[in-house]
């Protein structure tokens, strides 16, 4: 029989593989529009939500006092979403990987105008490192390549946000309702990408293209599940086994070898976030970051 933290411990571990085989579905489905790929993402991704759902909220189970607030939270988390799908399909999967790293830096900002949070030495330090990080990874330019760093970038922000709107709204709202509303979400701005040429796949790329929205779903379930059981201390550096994936994925399809400046500047940006994570340990807030895809 496993303890709770060995459950947790697990849970993080499947959430963790599921992200990762979901990344490199997302890189190799670059010969489908993104509308397309969102819309697997958001109809197949709701699937798993709907086991959750008690039964007695079956006839009610969309309302809400705060759909102002899902609104924010649904709106940032697409543009994170598409942000994150475009640098999968134009940059190495461990580059981009590596970048995601650094959404507690953001949020750490965010924080700060959002819920009036005070920002102590420690983490404006951690902060500038994890900057520091994404500088020598991007090398900020002008050439085409470079203009692609931005996109990781965005796909941070716009999470740092949802983690902001996810800890505002799980005060009243249950799980299940903030990820129906996401995919649900997912799913109706897709049908307005359908003039960009939707592609009718073979029977193994659609296979493959609905287990990026079964894949997804069940990630956010899993993750939720070990944050439930285990301690966050335990687990969340597991989150950085994803780099390892990215290298030996990119690796293996695509003969991506990352460069020098990405370990370094990927060992910066997670040095930055453990920094940030044990702060928030420090001060037994324990606010958890997850990817909301």
């Amino acid at each position: 029989m496993l303890s709770k933290n060995q459950l947790g411990f697990l849970y993080m571990f499947f959430s963790i593989c599921a992200f990762s085989v979901m990344d490199l579905i997302v890189k190799w489905s670059e010969n489908y529009p993104v509308g397309q790929v969102l819309f697997f993402r958001g109809f197949f991704g709701i699937i798993p939500i709907l086991f959750l759902i008690p039964k007695e909220k079956y006839s009610n189970f969309y309302k809400t006092k705060r759909g102002l607030l899902h609104f924010k939270r649904c709106f940032s988390g697409l543009i994170a979403i598409v942000a994150i799908f475009i640098a999968l399909r134009k940059l190495p999967l461990a580059t981009v990987v590596s970048i995601t790293f650094a959404a507690p830096i953001f949020t750490t900002i965010m924080s700060i105008f959002f819920l009036s949070e005070k920002v102590g030495l420690y983490r404006w330090m951690a902060v500038i490192v994890g900057f520091i990080g994404i500088l020598i990874i991007s090398e900020p330019g002008f050439s085409s390549l470079n203009i692609y760093y931005i996109y990781p970038i965005i796909f941070c922000l716009g999470l740092s946000y949802v983690a902001i709107a996810i800890k505002q709204l799980s005060t009243t709202e249950p799980v299940w309702l903030i990820g129906l509303f996401f995919s649900l979400s997912i799913m109706i701005i897709s049908f307005f990408t359908l003039h960009k040429g939707w592609i009718l796949p073979s029977f193994k790329d659609l296979f493959l293209l609905c287990m990026v929205g079964i894949l997804g779903g069940l990630a956010n379930l899993w993750l939720t599940q070990s944050y439930k059981f285990s301690d966050v201390s335990l687990v969340t550096p597991l989150k950085y086994l994803a780099l390892v994936f990215a290298i030996f994925f990119g690796y293996v399809f695509w003969n991506e070898i990352p460069t020098f400046k990405t370990l370094i500047g990927a060992a910066l940006v997670i040095t930055s976030s453990i920094i940030i994570f044990r702060r928030e340990i420090y001060h037994k807030k324990q606010v958890s970051i997850s990817r909301h895809e």
